[in-house]
């Protein structure tokens, strides 16, 4: 597989980005997939590794060493037919899949993944260039009729198989649209819906029929399932459906968002995400949305760490914000994995995102526990808050402790990454217990740098303008330089600007948004 001396010859290249400056004016894509040459070599490092444990580490099981062996050789048509019989939509996993495949890959044991989830963006498209994506209908017609109620990429794809298998079959959505939370949920800066488009074209031209504004059962009449977004002209039963279709597939995503029942919570500016990102997506479709969210000129409070946090940050970049701050319940993760100990599953570590680096004043690991504003409409401002602390109760247990905060200041001894290690400040206790399992990301860190873990800076950032390994400077044969202009992802070490431990919001804005971007409930 590869070059025989591949993984020894070659390091890995990331992707690229536009400038931070010139992509925040926009909600179009900005990353820089790799050119012939790039995807080449990254295949080229690919080993005979005997068990292929990026094969499992792959959720829909692409056949990886295959794909990264002719990408090598040059036969992409080939690699592109490999990576189709596993991956119905590579253009949507090429783009947002997080990529489980490279942490399970063998050579991350002691050294840097190869570059899977960039080589299976540079086949798709190229694929789509060439020609290659073309309909597959099938040649013998079965007479069942099948619903696909959900049109998101779950939907899609089983619709896809279906119809090539020769049924017939329909696909309802309640929304104007089809995508899912493709369509109305993941950002257009991270996936273009022109893709999603010409997908549809393609099931189209193999039999699927598409039904748009067509709710299936019924929607909540309050609380947080009130919310989500719902742009349905009629409404169909489940009983009208069996009786209509041979089978019905129910392949519906959780919108429904989770709640965060604190004092305050009723307080206007403060949203779901999943409020704020269709509606953002809508507005950059053309469509006239109403009442529609902005943190132009405002200071958000982004609560929540994942990748759809991520998306609240650089969605409020784009509208203006004057400052972004994300919070997360959890304690700091380590910024590198102990491999031996998790290799080949998906790591917990730290991880910076594209939204982040384009600014994200810090990203703080307490939650608040309530959330007090000014009087008057639209105030939600942090005016108060109560944050969460994490306390030890007994051998692996753990409960949490209120600890009010000062009037003016959005809690205090908060925790802040990136260098100035998780400290807590509380009053009148001098340095307090720190949060379950952080002693122990200190001990480590002290062996590994053999020197204290507060107000240090471990890691060095990669070197602006470079590609290579994100810990030393790349050059030569370690990757070269980035074409003017395109600025290389930064180091997993997130290095936010200082920020005072004890942050006075409400003394900056007279109001904040609050974003919800907290997990679906299960």
């Amino acid at each position: 597989m590869g070059k025989v001396t591949g993984f020894l010859e070659f390091e890995r290249v990331e992707e690229g980005y536009a400038p931070v400056a010139e992509r925040v004016r926009h909600y179009k894509e900005f990353v820089i997939g790799l050119d012939e040459a790039q995807a080449r070599l990254q295949g080229a490092r690919c080993m005979d590794c005997g068990t292929p444990f990026c094969n499992n580490g792959c959720p829909v099981h692409n056949i990886i060493p295959d794909f990264n062996d002719l990408v090598y050789r040059g036969d992409w048509k080939n690699a592109f037919a490999v990576l189709d019989s596993t991956n119905n939509f590579p253009e949507f996993t090429g783009r947002i899949c997080p990529a489980p495949c490279e942490a399970a890959c063998v050579l991350n044991i002691n050294n840097d993944p190869i570059g899977i989830k960039s080589i299976e963006h540079a086949i798709i498209d190229r694929a789509w260039d060439e020609g290659w994506v073309a309909p597959r209908p099938a040649a013998h017609r079965t007479g069942k009729k099948v619903a696909v109620v959900g049109s998101g990429p779950a939907g899609m794809a089983a619709a896809q198989q279906l119809a090539r298998a020769g049924h017939d079959v329909t696909v309802l959505e309640k929304n104007d649209r089809i995508g899912g939370l493709l369509r109305y949920g993941i950002p257009d800066f991270k996936l273009d819906k022109s893709h999603i488009d010409r997908r549809v074209a393609q099931m189209q031209a193999e039999g699927v029929a598409f039904r748009t504004g067509v709710l299936v059962g019924g929607m909540p009449g309050e609380g947080p399932g009130a919310k989500v977004t719902n742009l349905a002209q009629e409404t169909v039963s489940a009983a009208q459906l069996t009786q209509d279709f041979d089978a019905v597939l129910l392949t519906g995503g959780a919108e429904h968002s989770r709640d965060l029942p604190v004092p305050g919570r009723e307080l206007d500016g403060i949203h779901f995400a999943m409020e704020l990102l269709p509606q953002q997506n809508r507005a950059n479709a053309g469509d006239q949305v109403k009442d529609a969210i902005s943190a132009k000129g405002k200071h958000v409070i982004v609560i929540g760490g994942g990748d759809t946090g991520s998306d609240c940050v650089g969605t409020s970049n784009r509208h203006g914000a004057k400052s972004v701050t994300q919070f997360e319940v959890m304690p700091m993760p380590p910024e590198e994995e102990n491999k031996p100990l998790v290799w080949p599953y998906w790591p917990i570590k730290l991880r910076t995102s594209s939204s982040h680096e384009e600014g994200c004043g810090s990203r703080v690991r307490h939650l608040h526990q309530g959330i007090r504003g000014r009087e008057g409409p639209g105030q939600g401002a942090a005016d108060r808050a109560d944050r969460v602390q994490g306390r030890q109760a007994g051998r692996g247990a753990r409960h949490r402790q209120g600890v009010a905060g000062r009037p003016g200041a959005a809690g205090h001894g908060l925790h802040q990454p990136g260098g100035q290690r998780a400290r807590c400040l509380r009053r009148g206790q001098g340095r307090a217990r720190q949060r379950q399992g952080h002693h122990r990301v200190q001990r480590r860190l002290r062996h590994q740098h053999g020197q204290g873990v507060r107000g240090r800076r471990h890691a060095a950032r990669a070197e602006p303008g470079r590609l290579g390994h994100p810990r030393r400077p790349a050059g030569g044969a370690r990757g070269g330089r980035v074409p003017d202009g395109i600025e290389r992802p930064a180091a997993l070490n997130f290095k936010p600007n200082r920020t005072p431990a004890r942050m006075d919001f409400a003394s900056k804005a007279p109001e904040i948004v609050v974003l919800q971007a907290l997990a679906p409930a299960g």
